[in-house]
């Protein structure tokens, strides 16, 4: 009884121990716990428990392994991949740009600058990492002086990557850029080129595009001189394209190539003529509205260009404001038929055929000649006359009659000795070579009218080549517009007798006498020599009566000549259509004044000369 009083309480107390248990480990979960009998049951402990030792050195082995593989496989990259992982590093943060050069600078022949080349700058973006909001554009606007339609077209219209938003910045633009510090607009350098004498000097001097790359004229013809060659350094830069530092002077890397600046040209030109020139020849066209002019003038020792301009002119600064017509240089470009500016060369060729000298006489009469059904006419029946006269007064009749008496092909190479149908050698860039055929030499009538002026093609600095030949006693030499070319000196020759040469720039004299066509070309303190023309113009297959073109071509001083001067008026529409009444008084006003500049003591000349030009008449030929 008393012992199973005892189980029962036993097993009361056993049972009572195990709910506690259970609830216990319902709440905390498992861990070890002692049972009724002291034993332990497997349980979680109410404290952590620390991993043991071994797990830490586990971990750390693991660390060490992992630093040693990658030591080790920076180490084999650097030895053997160095090369390449130093290309690719570079090629994202290392970057190759332009080191922008100026153009050499061009002068006259006394050092005033002609061509300069200005530091400006240029704004850019690089499309594909800048976003511009439209606050942006209107903020750039308001800085270049640009709507924003424009900036933005032009940030649309780039490259993928690259944009100009405007270009030949000035300085205080560029500053105001930058103070704008609008995210993604940057700022390059580059040189824009500048023209002090601006329009006056535009043909000869020419002008360059937008890459400063030479377009026209001197800037043309000697653009690899001038240019020279842009270098090219290293920079590195950040993630948005800003310049970090220059890496030229890093000695590991590699030099790149230095900068080489444009090379000077100093010009035959001067300037203290050329502004005479283009605004005597400026005056003229606008007096006798005509649709252009030229004007040529080369020093008569040296053949060097000291003046040339042409109407109408452009301006290099801002060329595009006129359009192409004033572009063109017509003194080189144009093609004229010389009317009477080359009878002093058929008379030339009649004096080396001993055909004629100055005195033989020609008899006119009755003032017209007919050759195979056309007529050639003069204005009046001159009857006899010397040669002399026939050229003072521009005779077509004896100059024809001359041409008959002489050979098939002797007015035609005195022509091609001349120059005619051949270039100047003044180097200047779309230069016409003229035209002179033989192909009617046969005809007595191609002859006629060869020798004076028609069926021949020449520019106005042909003309000059010619004359300059006069000049120096039949001396032939190439044109130029460098000063002191030593190509000049080499190519002078002699094309015909001095004797010859010398009677006919005697004979020229009298065309700037009261009795000659052109006394108002007579200097007032200088004597001269020259000749008046005047050609019809061919429109529409035939020549036309109301359109001419006016010439006088000359030298001064009559007697060891310090200039060649010619000078063409196209298509006069005032009162005078003549080349002595159009073309000869700007003759004598830039000679009177150039001469002077240029230092030549006054050797005669007639006060009243301009206004004894009244006096002379002549027929369009």
């Amino acid at each position: 009884m008393s012992t199973r009083r005892s189980n029962r309480g036993g097993s009361t107390r056993g049972t009572s121990f195990t709910r506690r248990a259970a609830r216990r480990l319902a709440l905390e979960g498992p861990r070890r716990v002692a049972g009724p009998s002291g034993a332990l049951h497997k349980g979680r402990s109410s404290q952590t428990r620390h991993p043991p030792e071994g797990r830490h050195g586990a971990v750390v082995l693991l660390f060490l392994a992992g630093f040693v593989c990658l030591s080790g496989r920076t180490g084999y990259l650097a030895v053997t991949e160095r090369d390449f992982l130093k290309e690719q590093g570079e090629a994202r943060s290392v970057r190759e740009v332009t080191i922008p050069v100026h153009r050499g600078m061009i002068f006259d022949r006394n050092g005033e600058p002609l061509a300069v080349s200005a530091p400006m700058g240029y704004a850019w973006v690089d499309p594909q990492q800048t976003r511009l909001s439209p606050a942006d554009l209107q903020r750039l606007a308001n800085v270049l002086g640009l709507t924003p339609e424009v900036v933005e077209q032009r940030y649309r219209s780039g490259s993928k990557r690259f944009a100009y938003l405007a270009r030949r910045l000035a300085p205080n633009v560029v500053r105001r850029v930058s103070e704008a510090q609008i995210e993604g607009v940057r700022i390059g350098r580059e040189y824009h080129r500048f023209y002090p004498a601006g329009e006056t000097t535009a043909h000869l001097v020419g002008r360059t595009n937008i890459d400063d790359v030479g377009q026209e004229g001197v800037e043309l013809a000697f653009d690899s001189y001038l240019a020279g060659a842009p270098g090219a350094k290293r920079v590195l830069r950040d993630r948005s394209g800003g310049t970090i530092k220059d890496l030229d002077y890093v000695r590991d890397l590699d030099y790149l190539r230095a900068p080489k600046f444009g090379r000077d040209v100093e010009l035959a030109l001067d300037l203290r003529l050329q502004y005479l020139a283009y605004r005597e020849l400026k005056t003229a066209v606008e007096r006798n509205r005509a649709t252009s002019g030229s004007l040529v003038m080369l020093d008569a020792d040296s053949g060097e260009v000291l003046a040339l301009a042409n109407q109408p002119s452009f301006n290099p600064n801002a060329w595009h404001s006129r359009g192409v017509h004033g572009v063109r240089n017509r003194a080189i470009a144009d093609l004229y038929e010389p009317g009477s500016t080359v009878k002093p060369l058929t008379v030339l060729a009649a004096l080396e055929a001993g055909t004629h000298t100055p005195e033989t006489e020609i008899d006119t009469h009755p003032g017209y000649l007919r050759i195979g059904g056309k007529t050639i006419e003069d204005p009046s029946n001159r009857g006899r006359i010397t040669v002399s006269t026939a050229l003072a007064k521009s005779s077509q009749v004896a100059i024809s009659k001359m041409a008959l008496a002489m050979s098939e092909r002797a007015v035609f190479d005195a022509f091609q000795r001349a120059g005619f149908g051949d270039y100047t050698g003044c180097d200047l860039p779309g230069e016409e070579i003229g035209l002179l055929s033989a192909a009617d030499l046969d005809k007595p009538i191609g002859r006629a009218t060869l020798a004076y002026g028609y069926g021949v093609m020449v520019t106005p600095m042909q003309i000059a080549r010619a004359y300059l030949m006069l000049a120096n006693d039949g001396i032939r030499t190439d044109l130029t517009i460098l000063r002191d070319d030593v190509r000049v000196r080499a190519s002078s020759q002699p094309v015909f007798a001095r004797r010859d040469a010398e009677a006919v720039a005697e004979m020229m004299r009298g065309v700037l006498a009261p009795g000659g066509t052109a006394p108002r070309a007579r200097p007032a303190s200088y004597t001269a020599a020259g000749k008046t023309g005047t050609a019809r113009k061919v429109n529409f297959g035939a020549y036309d009566e109301r359109a001419h073109v006016a010439f006088f071509a000359g030298f001064a001083p009559a007697v060891e000549p310090r200039i060649v001067l010619v000078v063409v008026i196209n298509e006069p529409r005032g009162v005078g259509i003549g080349g002595g009444t159009v073309a000869a008084p700007v003759f004598a006003a830039v000679v009177e004044r150039a001469l002077r500049i240029l230092g030549v003591p006054p050797n005669g000349g007639s006060l009243a000369g301009p206004a004894a030009g009244a006096r002379a008449t002549e027929r369009p030929t």
